[in-house]
């Protein structure tokens, strides 16, 4: 699924029916334009009062076959056209990376072969960041004594493709936000947030549909080869032990053996987590490189604006230095629209304003150096009573410098920040 507004998409339309023959079973309307003349179906199909058309393994023998499936509302249940379509998005994949055009990609007949693992049962996440937070948390910290941890993997990718759908400056303010949160674990914050910035940056680069959502996958599952220590170290007041700084050597490996173990087969998937902190060529042009050069640089700036227990975060700014202070090539491509997207100061950052008070920002603006801003905090520090959204546009109160989170010892209320927007006539994001 893809993880941007905007894109074209290559998608089959669920139509869901309820068989009365088959008691309370969901079905789907099949596209039977879809079904290979001369291929045997991967499933049983069914006509729209629950009589057996095709038997699973017997083939559609032509396009008048086809008519007819049409013509008796050809249908599946749920669990396989989901699974269908998985298969489906595999190979649309594989033959995108084999040289195939959009074009020949949209005219693709759906395979006649279903994997085991295409049947994930899918897991339902309501809820906000928050709530995929969890999710994901559970799954890195349990690693394959995780229950179902593929399914909850694609319900996490699911919802965070909904939330950024929604709206790109709510899911940044949201990530970074919880970034600044240091009650909460580290390794599932820092998972979410380059998922994030790896889906917006490709997207910026114009990536590939194809190609996105196993960069998602990867940015999610990068470092669950040592979730649970990462979160130990990022407290730690100590230096690092020699096994400590081994892990951190080897768990691009061990990650890749975690995934295998839970059914992961993607090669891209395993090969981009086990290359996370690999050396690469920074003017290459490989477009797989590219895609680890985008995983990389989100890891790298994530961690540069996190606090450690034994050193302080960077402002973001300083922190995005690095993205364009590269040689020219594929990390100077990266690099640029990376900053492009998630702008100088990101939602859910801090900043300080030229009259001394303390603002967080809530949205990109028009311009890198003009997002809009609500002050929270008088130039003494002390919490405003009545927040005030900032018009980027008055020059009276610009911004000086962001400002690391682990600075500002504050809990923001976010009900102030909302009756700020609406006294300053600006939409509620």
């Amino acid at each position: 699924m893809a993880l941007s507004p905007g894109r074209s998409r290559i998608v089959l339309c669920i139509v869901l029916v309820t068989s009365d023959t088959l008691g309370k079973m969901s079905f789907v309307a099949l596209p039977c334009h879809r079904l290979e003349p001369g291929k045997p179906v991967p499933f049983n199909i069914w006509d729209g009062r629950g009589k057996l058309l095709i038997r699973k393994g017997d083939p559609v023998v032509s396009v008048d076959h086809q008519a007819f499936l049409a013509s008796h509302n050809a249908s599946v249940t749920q669990a396989d056209f989901r699974a269908w379509e998985r298969s489906y998005n595999r190979l649309i994949y594989e033959r995108f990376r084999q040289g195939a055009t959009m074009g020949e990609l949209e005219r693709s007949y759906m395979p006649s072969e279903i994997l085991e693992a295409d049947y994930v049962t899918g897991y339902d996440i309501p809820g906000g960041w928050v709530e995929l937070y969890e999710v994901l948390m559970g799954v890195l910290y349990q690693g394959t004594a995780s229950s179902t941890p593929l399914d909850r993997l694609e319900g996490v990718q699911q919802r965070a493709a909904e939330l950024l759908t929604a709206s790109a400056d709510n899911s940044l303010f949201a990530l970074f936000q919880l970034m600044a949160d240091r009650s909460l674990g580290y390794c599932a914050k820092h998972a979410l947030l380059a998922a994030v910035l790896c889906e917006l940056t490709a997207s910026k680069l114009g990536v590939a549909e194809p190609m996105r959502p196993v960069l998602f996958r990867a940015a999610l599952t990068m470092n669950i080869g040592m979730a649970r220590q990462q979160d130990v170290m990022v407290r730690q007041k100590t230096p690092l032990s020699a096994e400590q700084k081994e892990l951190i050597k080897e768990h691009p490996q061990i990650g890749v053996e975690i995934l295998r173990t839970m059914g992961v087969f993607e090669e891209d998937w395993l090969e981009l987590v086990a290359t996370h902190h690999a050396p690469h060529d920074p003017t290459g042009t490989d477009p797989k490189q590219e895609l680890t050069r985008i995983l990389s640089m989100a890891d790298q700036f994530i961690a540069k604006v996190s606090a450690r227990a034994t050193r302080a975060a960077l402002p973001t700014r300083s922190a995005l230095r690095f993205m364009v202070a590269q040689p020219e090539g594929t990390s100077l491509r990266v690099g640029s629209a990376m900053t492009a997207v998630v702008g100088l100061y990101p939602p859910g950052t801090y900043v300080t304003l030229s009259n001394d008070e303390i603002a967080v920002v809530l949205r990109r603006g028009e311009t890198p150096t003009t997002p809009v801003t609500v002050s929270f905090m008088n130039a003494d520090g002390v919490g405003l009573g009545l927040y005030i959204a900032r018009d980027p546009s008055d020059k009276a109160v610009t911004i000086q410098a962001s400002l690391p989170s682990d600075r500002v010892k504050f809990v923001l209320d976010t009900e102030k920040i909302q009756r700020a927007l609406k006294r300053a006539g600006t939409a509620a994001t």
